[in-house]
């Protein structure tokens, strides 16, 4: 993992430059919202991190159900952690955009008020897993509030489409032409697989960290047994 992660970030090194030319010089300026618009670039792509990341977190808790091994748990928690990051990204940016071109910090508009609930939802589930320790009961009962909890994300996606909402219409599997122009679709989608990319660097390193904490944890157990 350690040689991958190297990799990775290496590569994300490279495509985050590439990703910052390609949104500010490369993508024209949006005539009727002006350079604010660059923030789509940031915000789009960290929804569909946060997506990801708790798809990941849902998945991984199912099969800590399902097999009992406390790796698939570690892996979920990691996931949510920085599920978390992305979806904070989607608030803050949000309202930066919003601003400007609504006239409004905040609305309590379907997409935002789902989207808060989502960060809720995983920031709960951190909490309760902290809270629930190595307790395979409280771990399993984690895991379950996360697979359920993993069902406000169609809701956040599909929400523009099944209420009356602000939010602009979806540019990315929207069923049709996104309106965009070529050059801003594509500095899109580039930067969707640098923002991709970058979610699972955070979680192999996370992952890293989380194996030296537990081989930290078992030389504390061993000298505490040689001391007695």
């Amino acid at each position: 993992m350690e040689r991958w992660t190297k990799w990775l970030g290496w590569l994300l090194l490279v495509g985050m430059i590439l990703n910052l030319y390609f949104i500010f010089i490369y993508a024209p300026i949006e005539k009727t919202m002006g350079a604010v618009q660059k923030i789509f670039y940031f915000h789009v792509p960290s929804a569909f991190a946060a997506f990801l990341a708790f798809f990941v977190v849902a998945v991984y808790s199912a099969l800590f159900l399902l097999k009992r091994n406390y790796f698939y748990d570690r892996i979920s928690y990691a996931s949510a952690e920085i599920g978390i990051i992305f979806t904070t990204i989607v608030l803050v940016t949000g309202p930066i955009w919003a601003k400007p071109t609504w006239n409004t910090w905040w609305s309590w508009d379907p997409r935002l008020t789902t989207t808060l609930i989502l960060w809720f939802i995983y920031v709960g589930y951190l909490v309760l897993r902290d809270f629930t320790g190595e307790d395979e009961r409280g771990a399993r009962f984690a895991a379950v509030f996360a697979i359920v909890g993993f069902v406000d994300v169609p809701i956040v996606y599909f929400s523009i489409r099944w209420w009356r909402t602000i939010h602009p219409e979806p540019v990315l599997m929207g069923g049709e032409d996104s309106g965009l122009h070529p050059q801003m679709l594509f500095a899109l989608l580039f930067s969707l697989a640098v923002f991709l990319l970058f979610y699972f660097y955070l979680l192999f390193t996370r992952l890293r960290l989380e194996k030296a904490r537990m081989e930290i944890n078992e030389m504390k157990k061993a000298i505490a047994l040689q001391e007695r």
